[in-house]
């Protein structure tokens, strides 16, 4: 993924916060020699303090194979898009159709070394942090190993724990456009109201609000 300058993280509090809220993800595998990678979409937890990522899939999945034989991982997420038309984005002295179409987003990826979690203990440990974050309301028995209702599913999963060795951010919001080409654009997308255009919108003012504090 390319990450300019002005698309990188202002801190890592940016895009740890972005990614508290935005929890569902894509796990890329290296597949058997000559076969595409696997890419297994799932729900997962980032926990900041230790640097991991929890999730689990199905024990059928064919991934576990493909885990085992390369545990080097990608987690990637991608979220708060939108399409940008070119006369959006044409600066004040050019003509509105010479203006370049774009894409704005938010994307994470973390670079992983995935390890299998079989210990019916652990597993039940790694499901009750999960379900403490998705359903932080309760509602739902407790997860334990050998205990209803949900002992005796575990068997049916395995946990993975994604230990992350890098992080790469980026928030592609029209960094580099002017205060009035900006401007332009979140008056558009306010108009628009698209799916994604509020989210879209919310980050390029907050960016543009971040960058005016710290300009010279």
């Amino acid at each position: 993924m390319l990450i300019h300058p002005w698309d990188a993280a202002t801190e890592d509090t940016e895009w740890q916060d972005w990614l508290a809220a935005h929890d569902f993800g894509q796990l890329a595998v290296s597949g058997p020699p000559g076969a595409p990678p696997m890419v297994q979409p799932t729900h997962f937890v980032y926990d900041p303090a230790r640097r991991e990522a929890l999730t689990h899939l199905a024990r059928p999945n064919p991934i576990w194979p493909a885990l085992e034989e390369r545990p080097t991982v990608l987690l990637s997420v991608v979220d708060d898009y939108a399409f940008i038309p070119g006369p959006w984005q044409a600066a004040e002295d050019e003509p509105p159709e010479h203006g370049i179409p774009t894409s704005f987003y938010a994307a994470v990826q973390l670079a992983c070394t995935a390890h299998v979690v079989d210990d019916p203990e652990a597993k039940a440990a790694l499901m009750q942090r999960q379900m403490g974050h998705f359903q932080p309301e309760g509602g739902s028995a407790p997860v334990a190993a050998g205990r209803a209702p949900f002992g005796r599913q575990l068997s049916g999963l395995r946990g993975l724990r994604l230990e992350v060795h890098e992080v790469r951010a980026k928030f592609k919001y029209a960094g580099t456009k002017s205060e009035a080409v900006q401007g332009r654009i979140a008056r558009r997308l306010a108009e628009r109201n698209g799916p994604g255009d509020a989210a879209a919108r919310g980050h390029q003012e907050r960016r543009r609000a971040a960058l005016s504090a710290t300009a010279p």
